[in-house]
């Protein structure tokens, strides 16, 4: 189970780290004054930020319940104070980090010495909060079998509706050094329950189970809601704070963890301690798991396209490679010609090389494609010919080896690809006219692919199709990916997104050259499409868009069922069609298939669109 995060950052470099960027709360002499009066309680580790008052400091004999242990990954145990103070911004409970599995059982009073740290997961590089926690620990059994300390309830009533306090200016936009207000921070009400036993009544699922044994739910059920059961994360506002992770702590091999979709239940008390991980945040780790609740959730099938409808689509195969299974390349084949209902064109996302992973210089796709086009023959559909331009070997990003391209699959029963001195890795494809028509230089060719936005990045393809005697372009994109940036929960607020940056510069660059296509025929009709890596509301998109050259289809949906993908809880856009002004009636649909649920072809949905040129 992916909890298991080395915790080799030492803790002085960690106190360096705090005392560096101004976050260490309280004073040395504070601390030590506390050190030398009463006995030390849980609370006072706590203190009122996300820093501890007593971070790097000895502690001695520390009273708590435990209330949790965790024997893999991050191993240690969970102790809570029953005697809690007045103030609901301290922590009654704290994570003890053992390394070793520990000794100690659920009921054991006892009592904890050793060193107050703030381990950051992921590391401080990474924007994430920290977890307060006593390491090198020697622990005393007072006694065993005594009752844990009563479960602090979650819900719709006690998480507040705003996600985060704004980050300090002066500490960099970090909200650690500021005193906590639970009542009002929706971040706030978690941190102060940091470590302590939680617990969360009959919700619904709105992250489906992972590989890494672990799901996500909303707290407050009219959050946002999707219409299929999700919580629709519609704007950097709406964080949407009622999500939580789920893991448990019974190893896998002991209690397989439930199969969940979303728009399941998890049915009755969930319970255990609130940790924190770099993987979503504040997670309960349920000592008590819930039971699963199936709800009626199915993969969506879209319209067939009428007989004079050119139906255009996108889809992120997820590394499609010859070396995966059989399955996935059916299971995707059936998808195109069932649920997808055999567009006309196709552009097709995240296509490997022939031999994928391996790192050995090949650059051609053809095994991959040949073997994709067969399978959706065999499924019932049609005879797909392709066209693509092999990147340069290492050039595009993506799994190592694995030279990942766009790909145009087309029906050449219903549409035709005009050839047009077939472009190369670095030849950009220009405009001109033909016929006083705009006609692509290279087709298929790629568009810039010398700029520098495009460095370890996708290079987006170019073709022209004809439908009826109608010309259409179609620029098939896979933009840079969100790695790097902050999650939400970061203790900068708000979050570093710095990946921005560049896929800006993507957009503008494609914007560009629809322009240019524009400006030989203002009526030309073109398609943008693709993963493009962010959102509808997004400065990307609001890029691809600048000055009406494009607009984003799936704004045409409500807000309801505006969604691609589903990270940590939040359904979202990263799938898009993007139309020109002279496409002006067109039907779209994000096509639901994959990202809800917990067996994924891959992890991204579809995006269908359809118009009569």
């Amino acid at each position: 189970m992916r909890s298991s995060h080395p915790r080799s950052a030492a803790v002085a470099a960690l106190v360096a780290t705090a005392l560096a960027t101004g976050l260490l709360a309280g004073s040395a002499d504070a601390a030590e004054g506390a050190v030398s009066a009463d006995p030390i309680r849980i609370h006072d580790i706590q203190g009122t930020t996300r820093i501890s008052p007593l971070n790097g400091k000895q502690v001695t004999d520390v009273e708590g319940i435990v209330t949790a242990v965790r024997t893999y990954g991050s191993r240690g145990f969970w102790i809570q104070d029953p005697d809690a103070d007045d103030n609901d911004a301290t922590s009654e409970g704290v994570f003890v980090f053992t390394n070793a599995v520990p000794t100690v059982a659920v009921g054991d009073a006892v009592k904890v010495s050793g060193t107050v740290g703030e381990y950051i997961p992921g590391g401080p590089t990474s924007g994430n909060q920290s977890v307060t926690q006593i390491s090198k620990p020697t622990v005393t059994v007072v006694s065993s079998g005594n009752a844990l300390p009563e479960a602090t309830a979650i819900n719709e009533y006690t998480v507040p509706a705003e996600y985060a306090p704004a980050g300090d200016p002066a500490a960099g936009g970090s909200i650690n050094g500021l005193t906590l207000e639970p009542s009002r921070y929706a971040l706030d009400h978690y941190e102060s329950l940091e470590g302590m036993n939680v617990k969360i009544g009959t919700s619904r699922v709105v992250g489906a189970t992972d590989p890494y044994s672990e799901l996500w739910v909303t707290v407050k059920g009219w959050e946002n809601t999707a219409k299929r059961g999700g919580t629709i994360y519609g704007s950097y506002e709406s964080q949407n704070t009622g999500r939580l992770q789920i893991q448990q702590l019974a190893p896998i091999a002991q209690q397989p963890f439930p199969v969940a979709n979303v728009g399941d239940r998890l049915t009755g008390t969930t319970e255990g301690p609130l940790d924190f991980n770099q993987f979503g945040g504040y997670t309960l780790v349920a000592r008590t798991l819930g039971t699963v609740k199936a709800g009626t959730l199915a993969p969506e099938k879209t319209k067939p396209q009428a007989e004079q409808e050119l139906a255009v689509a996108t889809y992120n195969v997820e590394n499609l490679d010859p070396t995966d299974p059989q399955e996935k390349f059916d299971a995707l084949a059936k998808a195109v010609v069932e649920n997808l209902a055999a567009p006309d064109v196709l552009a097709l996302e995240e296509i490997q090389d022939d031999n994928g992973a391996k790192n050995d210089g090949t650059v051609s796709a053809e095994q991959t494609l040949t073997k994709f086009t067969a399978a959706i023959s065999a499924a019932g559909g049609p005879a797909y010919q392709w066209r693509t331009v092999n990147p340069e070997d290492k050039k595009d990003g993506g799994e190592p080896g694995g030279n990942i391209r766009q790909v145009f699959l087309f029906n050449p029963a219903r549409v035709s690809f005009t050839e047009r001195a077939p472009g190369d890795a670095v030849t950009a494809t220009g405009v001109t006219k033909v016929n006083g028509k705009a006609a692509l230089t290279h087709s298929p060719g790629r568009v810039d692919p010398a700029n520098p936005a495009w460095a370890d990045s996708r290079k987006p393809l170019a073709g022209e199709f004809v439908f009826r005697g109608k010309t259409v372009f179609v620029i098939a994109n896979h933009f840079g990916s969100k790695g790097g940036d902050e999650g939400l929960t970061s203790h900068h607020q708000p979050p570093v997104r710095s990946s921005e940056a560049k896929r800006l510069q993507q957009a503008q660059a494609v914007n560009g050259f629809v322009k240019q296509i524009l400006a030989e025929d203002k009526n030309a009709n073109v398609l943008v499409l693709g993963d493009i890596n962010d959102f509808e509301f997004s400065a990307t998109t609001d890029a691809l868009a600048d000055g009406g050259a494009l607009y984003p289809a799936i704004k045409s949906l409500p807000k309801a069922e505006r969604y691609s993908y589903v990270y940590q809880g939040n359904a979202q856009v990263l799938d898009q069609i993007l139309t020109s002004p002279a496409i002006k009636k067109f039907t779209y649909d994000s096509v639901h298939i994959n990202a809800e649920f917990s067996a994924q072809n891959s992890d991204h949905d579809p995006q269908v669109l359809r118009f009569r040129p």
